[in-house]
């Protein structure tokens, strides 16, 4: 019996399917997630627990479920501040769609916004990832403390910040605290905390400087034994509910095209000769 050209399409589409995942399985009325009907999860886990379980390709136990939901909390919003936020109100103000303005929110995250979170878990996973693998010993003595030193000395000498700590508006950042508080108590502080916490001891005393909400969040996510690829998407996961309730604000509690500047507040400087034939050119 002849095999049509169509069988013999759906036959190599079987065969060599043109996309593969671990993640979720979809077959007509059935959804499978990391070995899990979705049916099964929906009231019996949290929020957390299914990030946990997406990410990590296993349900958390109930310690590493309450941190992962500590730390998703402690991101929640920093007010109208963050340049993610201004962006995301000032599309809201024009009357662009909700998902423009999350979209817009989100893309405006980069090294200097959002972005020490992921750079300081990949610091403190390769130093320790590094140590490790010339099998040396620092969790003895004061193998952490002289780490530590190394690294801030480092940084100090190359005039470079060590992403993670200092803060552009508080002095004192409120959360590290409390986090590392919680951490502690859900056993959830392990070396890379740990390391986090003897470089905040030594900044603090050599230049007046403290741990931030991203460099606790990537010592605790770190010895979590999240990758620090996942970093920024974790900070997104926690502020999105920020973005939503701002972009809402603004469009029903402030007038259609706010302006956050006014004309008079906007230096003009005029070109140079040169600057300007170049760029009378360029058009």
């Amino acid at each position: 019996m002849a095999i049509g050209r169509e069988t013999v399409g759906n036959l190599l589409k079987i065969t060599k399917p043109r996309w593969k995942t671990s993640i979720t399985k979809v077959e007509p009325n059935r959804i499978i997630t990391r070995g899990y009907p979705q049916e099964d999860l929906i009231g019996n886990i949290s929020f957390p627990e299914m990030v946990y379980l997406l990410i990590k390709g296993e349900l958390p136990n109930k310690n590493d479920a309450k941190m992962l939901e500590a730390v998703l909390v402690s991101f929640c919003d920093h007010g109208v501040t963050p340049p993610s936020t201004q962006v995301a109100r000032i599309m809201a103000s024009t009357g662009a769609s909700m998902n423009s303005c999350v979209s817009g929110g989100l893309s405006s995250f980069g090294k200097y916004h959002a972005g020490a979170l992921e750079h300081s878990m990949r610091l403190f996973q390769k130093i320790i990832n590094e140590k490790a693998d010339c099998n040396e010993d620092i969790t003895s003595g004061n193998g952490l403390k002289d780490l530590a030193l190394t690294i801030v000395e480092q940084y100090i000498e190359n005039d470079e910040k060590i992403p993670g700590f200092g803060h552009r508006f508080h002095d004192k950042d409120p959360r590290p605290s409390k986090l590392i508080i919680t951490a502690k108590k859900y056993n959830c502080f392990g070396i890379h905390t740990e390391l986090a916490v003897n470089i905040d001891n030594l900044l603090r005393e050599m230049k007046g400087i403290r741990i931030n909400i991203d460099g606790t969040n990537a010592g605790i996510l770190s010895d979590m034994g999240f990758d620090w690829r996942f970093g920024t998407g974790i900070f997104m996961i926690g502020r999105v509910p920020a973005l939503i309730s701002h972009i809402y604000e603004e469009k029903t509690y402030e007038t259609p095209f706010r302006k956050f500047v006014e004309v008079d507040d906007v230096c003009f400087h005029e070109f140079d000769s040169v600057d300007h034939n170049l760029k009378k050119r360029e058009l």
